[in-house]
Parts: C-alpha cells; sequence; structure tokens
C-alpha cells in the first residue's frame, strides 16, 4: 500500500467482504496491520481511487464481523446505482480472476500482480495475463404485446427471465442470438435490435442485450437449459430477475415499449430508454 487516498475493497476465498447492506471499504490507516496477498486497481469513482485487495483467510481486520457478511448477489440487491454495480462486478471478477489464474499459461512459473497495470506477469518469461472476459448475448423476443420469458434448470423455483448464451469462437453476436433462441426454444426470430451491455461478474461475462420479434415455430423448451417457457404480457408476469440484472433491464424496455408503467423495483438506475 503506498496511496494514503485509496479506498479498498477486500477479498478472501474469492469473496468480496461485504453485508446486506453493501460492500465493505476501508482506508489505508484500516489496513496497517492487514497483511495484503495482493492489490489491483479498479479505477476512480466520485474523485477516489479505489482497489482490490486480496487477502488470506483469517486475517480480515478486527472490524469485520464474520457472522454478517453476505454473498455477492445479496450485495448488489442493495445496489441503487450504475457506478457501484460497476464497482462491485469489477472487483469480483478481479477476485475470480486472481484466484483462477496463479501460474504462467507458457511456462508455468508462478505469476505475480503487475505493479502498474491491470494484469499479473511472469518473472521467468514475462508474459502478461489480462482478466478473463467471456463474451454473451441475452435476448428478449417480443410477439405483439407479450413477450418470451424462460425457466432455466439453474433458476429458483418460480423465475423466469430472457434467454442468454455464451458467444461461440468465431461467431457473430448476431449469429449467436439466432442459435441460441433456437437451440434452447425451437423458434425463429427476426429483426434484431441492439440496446444495451453489461458486465456480469458470475464469474467474468460480458452481456450483449438485444431486443428481437418471433418470426416463425412452436416454443419447445429443450429440457437441459431451458425446463420452461412461454409468451407473458404484462398483466401476467412471473417472478422476474432482480433489478441489478441485465434481463431486468430488458423486460423494463419492453414494458415502456408498450407503454405500460414500470414496477416499484425496476432497473431505474440503468436507463431502460
Amino acid at each position: 500500500m503506498s496511496d494514503s487516498h485509496c479506498v479498498y475493497l477486500l477479498a478472501t476465498n474469492e469473496q468480496l467482504i461485504g453485508t446486506a447492506s453493501g460492500v465493505l471499504t476501508f482506508s489505508e490507516s484500516d489496513l496497517v496491520n492487514t497483511p495484503l496477498i495482493a492489490s489491483y486497481p479498479l479505477g476512480l469513482l466520485e474523485n477516489a481511487d479505489y482497489r482490490v485487495a486480496i487477502v488470506a483467510e483469517g486475517e480480515l481486520p478486527a472490524s469485520v464481523d464474520p457472522e454478517a457478511l453476505c454473498g455477492l448477489r445479496t450485495m448488489l440487491a442493495a445496489v441503487e446505482d450504475e457506478s457501484t454495480y460497476t464497482l462491485l462486478s469489477s472487483a469480483a471478477q478481479i477476485v475470480t480472476w486472481h484466484e483462477s489464474f496463479k501460474y504462467c499459461p507458457r511456462c508455468a512459473a508462478p505469476l505475480e500482480a503487475h505493479q502498474n497495470e491491470l494484469a499479473k506477469v511472469c518473472g521467468s518469461c514475462f508474459h502478461r495475463q489480462y482478466p478473463r472476459i467471456s463474451p454473451c448475448i441475452i435476448v428478449l423476443v417480443r410477439k405483439g404485446d407479450q413477450c418470451l420469458l424462460a425457466h432455466a434448470s439453474k433458476f429458483a423455483p418460480g423465475r423466469y427471465s430472457a434467454l442468454a448464451g455464451f458467444i461461440e469462437a468465431g461467431e457473430s453476436a448476431e449469429n449467436a442470438v439466432v442459435r441460441e433462441v433456437k437451440e434452447e426454444v425451437g423458434i425463429r426470430i427476426k429483426n434484431l435490435t441492439y440496446c444495451f451491455s453489461q458486465s456480469w461478474p458470475f464469474p467474468h461475462s460480458f452481456m450483449l442485450g438485444y431486443m428481437a420479434e418471433y418470426d416463425s415455430g412452436e416454443i419447445t423448451p429443450d429440457g437441459e437449459e431451458i425446463l420452461d417457457a412461454g409468451w407473458f404480457s404484462a398483466s401476467d408476469l412471473p417472478v422476474l430477475p432482480p433489478k441489478f440484472t441485465i434481463a431486468r433491464r430488458l423486460i423494463d424496455r419492453f414494458l415502456i415499449d408498450i407503454g405500460e408503467s414500470l414496477p416499484e423495483d425496476s432497473a431505474l438506475f440503468f436507463t431502460a430508454e
């Protein structure tokens, strides 16, 4: 540590440190007795220089109550603005990357945190390793005043969302949208429109959000990733994704497009218009 103006987020055991009220932050002076394994820059936010630091298990500052700590999704649920979401998303992905990439992929020597860049460097062959980002698409399909929502096998009971999937090597985002919809629910779509993007820290996805129109075919869930899917109107929406998700932002965009009022817990801090 060398910058007394830094604001630190901490992580241990691949988890950011925070409570249901949000992520915990620390000053330089808060950490004088806390040994840091590594520290990475997160950038400027509200004129403060943020960093995420890795600490060993059992080495958290004495001010932290272990019983009050929670997971990343709970912390994100308390977020009320896009800047804070970006901060947590970046920190969580850097923590995952730090734990997942410990050795050089070229010569297998240990990697160390770079002093000036958001990177790791090999002390043997000097190869630099940067945080991993996995591009994905997510699409909300419209059919008149209805939208297609699906229940995936990994979802909580009753929750439905837009369709999503990873972009394959050599594939465009638009082709990935068409392929994923056909594979997961068996229909064809048309008139794709790009809307917005979101960094998604589970574990390191970059989501490209699209709207599309129904073209042809009958909904047929694949039975593996998607267990159920159907057309929903504004008056019969199921349990929706949390407000911090790009899926919820797409649904809000759909509701605006058909002239409906947004729910009280909508993703308003991500401008849907």
